[in-house]
């Protein structure tokens, strides 16, 4: 892939819907959280997104999670559907993670899409700020 075939996106998330539900709390050792999550993007993401993750929580300030999210909207002008598959962590008050398109996932005019960046926020706000270097195939 050459280098000038890739472009550099920026933007935002704003949760609209946080709903974590414990699926699995032993007396000893770390409880597995489910967490259902609905979000705007703004910036050179323009859409909304849809997500499942799964979450370890090994202490009140810190967990590991992975998860999958569909994003619908547009990236570019190009418009269409698209899967990033995530992982994080929760380290005190930041919440991190990495993602990268599904390769094949990309519907409409995001066919072929192809990428990998992430977010950070806060713990208790409402967003992050993302990135997503991104080419098509």
């Amino acid at each position: 892939m050459l280098e000038s075939t890739w472009s550099h996106a920026t933007g935002k998330t704003n949760v609209k819907v946080w709903d974590p539900k414990p699926y699995d709390k032993p007396a000893d050792g770390p409880a597995l959280v489910q967490i259902h999550l609905e979000e705007d993007f703004s910036g050179d993401i323009q859409g909304s997104g849809v997500a499942e993750s799964l979450w370890a929580q090994l202490a009140e300030d810190a967990a590991s999670m992975v998860g999958m999210a569909r994003v619908t909207g547009s990236i570019a002008g190009r418009s269409g559907t698209f899967l990033l598959q995530v992982q994080g962590t929760l380290q005190g008050a930041t919440v991190s993670s990495t993602w990268f398109v599904v390769p094949g996932s990309g519907t409409g005019h995001l066919s072929g899409l192809r990428g990998e960046g992430g977010f950070t926020g806060q713990r208790g706000h409402r967003g992050s700020d993302i990135t997503l270097d991104y080419w098509f195939e």
